[in-house]
């Protein structure tokens, strides 16, 4: 069990890099050039199934952290 914890905190670190950097908030460099985006959006499709695997990888990443220091 303490040999598969390390090895699955870094498949899941991994895995919340590549959801977080999939999120695209449209908000990158068009503020500096005074295009903002100030609207209000619902999350659909892709969007939404990215957005809550993000919040899941982040609690399986937390849990695996807080169970490896118990252990």
């Amino acid at each position: 069990m303490i040999d598969i914890l390390p090895t699955a905190q870094i498949v899941i670190a991994a895995l919340l890099i590549v959801a977080i950097l999939l999120q695209s908030r449209g908000s990158g460099l068009s503020s500096v050039f005074g295009g903002e985006s100030t609207f209000y959006h619902t999350r659909r499709g892709m969007e939404k199934f990215i957005f809550w695997a993000t919040v899941v990888l982040a609690i399986l990443f937390i849990a695996t952290g807080v169970a490896y220091f118990f252990v």
